[in-house]
């Protein structure tokens, strides 16, 4: 069973260049929902993430010429371009993709389709100079902070990669959604969201640690626990400048403390990406224990740093796709902090959920309220980043004024913070105060926040959904 398909009888009414009478293939892939770790997956940290309702649907067929048509009918409602058509020309030069999908705003989102047939064309995937026609359909809202990028690029590259011939999966195809990410949309992202779109299971959290990837065994959420998303409406991105100054700073605290134990930093290009290394964390800075950090090397740290001071006392910079400015200044200790504290806060989340059930309600109750803890300690952490935001921190105030009478145990900023969506973990009863605070917020606010409020398979598990319908019903 598999959701790329041969299926003359598709009705393909809402794309008429697509031949009706020629094979197409179909992939799907969701959003991701951060329940703990967003920002330390650059950091090697461990991880613990959920996958939301919402979707990404992609449909490829190929073409007689050698065109590369793009359809996107949904994108009208964001005032970007519905449509797009490209040349081989285009497709085989990195440079040529990012000056055609960059010089108009409205084009952004066909990055993240045609960096993914770069990439397989470079990798020998192409059949010559064939075209491909691809229609986007999707209802997972975009700059909400659950991985709407990362979603369009897995579904384009999976279903791409089928009718091409070689259809990506697992690790392959993580890592080819994060290559194309990095190296032709230019946003500087970890794995996280990758390897959770593509390995993740309806109604479980998978862990991953990121060091490149270790791919964990799924955790179902408990029958107890429920989790929701509210968007806070503030707008975020992995190509911010605040999110690449806190990633940056936590590259310049590693770099600092190799260079105070004089560790030797090399670039290390054996893997998929580009990356430094040293002999003792491996280049990764969440591999520093708690302990060790507090008393042999967090008061080396500055909290502030210019990024003109680092560069004059310990270049280079050794992250290869986040660059320093002179001018801005960046929280180093608060970056190496968070890196650190919660790789470890997120191995202790996992642990409390991987115990055997509570036998008792008062067990479960301590359960609920040690997991809600960690949450917020961790919302909390993303102030040192400078990665806060006034509106996710109202929000998670509204959770927690709530509190467990109400079902309520937990709130936090999620992905690479600023903004985006706020995850809340709480009892089943607690859905109709989640749906009381969203109204709340935004009558507040004058806006309509987007509600995340359940769960579906990942882009591998998501295969057998196709089975006896060729489309999904988004």
């Amino acid at each position: 069973m598999t959701s790329l398909v041969a299926c003359p009888e598709l009705d393909m009414a809402d794309a008429p260049a697509f031949d009706p009478e020629r094979e197409v293939c179909v992939a799907r892939a969701p959003g991701r929902l951060d329940l703990m770790g967003g920002n330390v997956d650059y950091t090697g940290g461990m991880v613990l993430q959920g996958l939301v309702a919402e979707g990404v649907l992609v449909t490829a067929q190929m073409r007689r010429d050698n065109a590369v048509v793009l359809h996107n009918p949904g994108a009208a409602e964001y005032a970007w371009l519905t449509g797009a058509e490209f040349d081989f020309s285009d497709i085989d030069s990195a440079d040529a993709l990012r000056r055609r999908c960059q010089s108009d705003p409205r084009l952004h989102w066909t990055a993240y389709i045609v960096g993914g047939l770069h990439f397989l064309r470079r990798k020998g995937f192409g059949f010559g100079q064939r075209g491909i026609q691809i229609l986007v359909e999707s209802n997972l809202p975009p700059n909400k902070g659950v991985s709407s990028s990362a979603a369009l690029a897995l579904a384009s590259l999976k279903a791409v990669s089928a009718a091409w011939g070689a259809c990506l999966n697992g690790r392959e195809l993580a890592e080819a959604g994060q290559w194309v990410e990095n190296e032709i949309v230019r946003s500087a992202c970890g794995i996280m969201d990758h390897a959770a779109i593509v390995f993740g299971q309806q109604d479980e959290l998978i862990p991953l640690l990121c060091q490149p990837l270790s791919v964990g065994t799924g955790i179902p959420l408990p029958a107890g626990m429920r989790l929701w998303g509210i968007d806070s409406m503030v707008p975020r991105a992995t190509s911010s400048v605040a999110y690449n100054r806190a990633r940056a700073a936590a590259f310049m605290a590693y770099k600092i403390l190799c260079d105070q134990d004089c560790l030797k930093v090399v670039l290390d290009t054996t893997g998929s990406l580009p990356r430094y290394s040293d002999s003792r964390w491996n280049g990764y800075l969440s591999n520093l224990e708690p302990a060790d950090f507090v008393a042999k090397y967090e008061s080396s740290l500055p909290w502030a740093l210019s990024g003109k001071s680092f560069l004059g006392q310990c270049a280079p910079h050794v992250d290869p796709f986040t660059s320093i400015t002179p001018h801005l200044i960046y929280p180093v200790r608060g970056a190496a902090r968070y890196a650190i504290y919660e790789h470890q806060r997120v191995q202790s989340f996992a642990e409390l959920l991987a115990m055997d059930p509570p036998r008792t309600s008062a067990q479960a109750e301590q359960q609920l309220l040690a997991l809600g803890d960690l949450m917020a300690k961790s919302h909390h952490a993303y102030r040192e980043t400078g990665l806060a935001s006034t509106d996710c921190d109202e929000i998670v105030s509204m959770v927690q004024q709530a509190g467990p009478e109400r079902g309520l145990y937990g709130a936090k900023m999620t992905g690479g913070g600023g903004g985006g969506t706020v995850v809340i973990l709480g009892t089943p009863q607690g859905e109709a105060s989640v749906v009381r605070i969203a109204k709340e917020y935004g009558d507040r606010h004058g806006v309509t926040p987007y509600l995340f409020m359940g769960s579906s398979p990942g882009t591998d598990a998501a295969e057998q959904m196709f089975a006896s319908t060729f489309r999904q019903v988004l």
